[in-house]
């Protein structure tokens, strides 16, 4: 048992150092652009927001004023950005208000003027305007149908974006003919800043037809007013090259492989070597499990791709398609799957966590597997493949007590995952 409080607690350390390399505190500041001639404004959303803003604040040099919307409960104090809290992941009201008020407060700024936009996963939602001819409730309820659907957070957010009267760049000329500077928290794969939070202030290429697509491939009805909106060219968003966005710049300034690398360097300082699978992994949660699996299972019993003692890192967004009524959340299923697929290998442990502290809707962040997971829930009646059948991650944990509970982190960076491997006994 001591053993496993060890590795316990090295897992948390990995998870906890991992996170700290994605603080917007720690990381926005040497981004910051120079100050203009005129007026800054700072606008932005996401679960980071908040934080990106009490950065802003503590490192900017002059006057500035501004809005930005966070998730309920991942608000941040500050003094002169308005830090507005809303609905997440599905928008409310308040994701309305907020982006009407984001659209009023950028209008009439001039050439000399800049808008700093500090943006992070989770503005999808955050930041709600629906184009002209579809209500809140439309997009909400294709939101909840696409959620249920399994479908990859990009392809949730394209329908978003063009459905939208500020995202997919349209933010951005309503603060033309002002500079926009957009720093960004990236929770998507490969981190493309237009992606993040849809991009209001950053096209992406894509058009309304790739929305189409999207719903059709997962077979979601498309209501008669959806369909006007995709089909109107002159809703549509602006184009890469449109000219009133020429001088704009968009920077990453933390993102999965941050957190990842912090992560392998703690795990080196612990006498672990890390290896690294990638940041941008996507799929269904159960199934990437059972990769992972596949490795620590060739590292144990081969050496392969390296020798025990070692971590096994991941990053990326695993997504769910819902089957069964249980207490679920994508990381809690990845471990759940991988605890079912290891069969309690023994010298596994792992974590798996979501950066902002939330892991899908639920109280957690993530959880904690050991080798004696399984035996102990079998023993207290629980049983992981009926569990798994049911959705049910959440609710196998917490009758472990192997829930990680962390509170809203501020920071949005995606899934966590680190498998230890240790050496074969003598």
């Amino acid at each position: 048992m001591n053993d496993i409080k060890a590795q316990r607690g090295l897992l948390l350390h990995l998870f906890h150092s991992a996170l700290a390399a994605v603080d917007p505190l720690a990381v926005l500041a040497p981004h910051l652009p120079p100050a203009p001639k005129g007026r800054t404004i700072v606008i932005g959303a996401g679960k980071a927001a908040a934080r990106m803003a009490q950065a802003v604040e503590q490192h900017w040099q002059g006057e500035i004023a501004g809005l930005v919307v966070t998730r309920y409960g991942h608000g941040a104090p500050t003094r002169h950005i308005e830090v507005i809290e809303a609905g997440h992941p599905v928008p409310d009201e308040a994701s309305t208000t907020a982006a009407r008020r984001m659209l009023a407060l950028v209008r009439g700024l001039g050439q000399d003027d800049l808008v700093l936009c500090l943006m992070s996963g989770g503005g999808s939602a955050l930041l709600s305007l629906p184009a002209p001819g579809i209500t809140l409730d439309d997009k909400r309820e294709l939101t909840r149908r696409l959620l249920a659907s399994g479908a990859p957070i990009g392809e949730i957010n394209c329908v978003r974006r063009h459905l939208s009267a500020i995202k997919g760049g349209r933010l951005a000329l309503a603060c033309h003919p002002a500079r926009v500077v957009t720093l960004v928290v990236s929770d998507v794969p490969g981190d493309d800043p237009a992606v993040v939070a849809s991009g209001p202030t950053i096209p992406d290429g894509s058009s309304a037809a790739n929305a189409l697509a999207v719903l059709d491939k997962y077979g979601i009805a498309i209501p008669p007013a959806v369909r006007a909106v995709l089909d109107d060219a002159a809703l549509a968003a602006p184009a890469i090259d449109d000219a009133r966005l020429r001088g704009n710049r968009a920077l990453v300034i933390a993102g999965a492989q941050h957190a990842l690398d912090a992560a392998a360097s703690a795990a080196r300082a612990a006498g672990y070597t890390p290896l690294i699978l990638s940041g941008c992994m996507e799929g269904e949660a159960r199934e990437v499990a059972i990769v992972h699996a596949g490795i620590a299972r060739q590292v144990a019993a081969y050496g392969q791709p390296l020798p025990a003692p070692c971590v096994i890192l991941s990053g990326g967004e695993t997504t769910v398609t819902l089957r069964g009524g249980g207490r679920g959340g994508r990381n809690a299923e990845f471990l759940l799957a991988l605890a079912v697929a290891l069969k309690g290998m023994a010298g596994v442990h792992a974590i798996a966590c979501d950066t902002d502290g939330i892991d899908g809707t639920e109280d957690n962040a993530g959880a904690l597997l050991d080798p004696q997971s399984l035996a102990r829930a079998a023993a207290a009646g629980v049983d992981a493949g009926a569990r798994l059948l049911d959705n049910d991650g959440y609710g196998f944990f917490a009758a472990l007590g192997d829930l990680v509970v962390t509170g809203p982190t501020r920071t949005n960076v995606n899934d966590f995952r680190a498998i230890l491997v240790e050496a074969p006994a003598d």
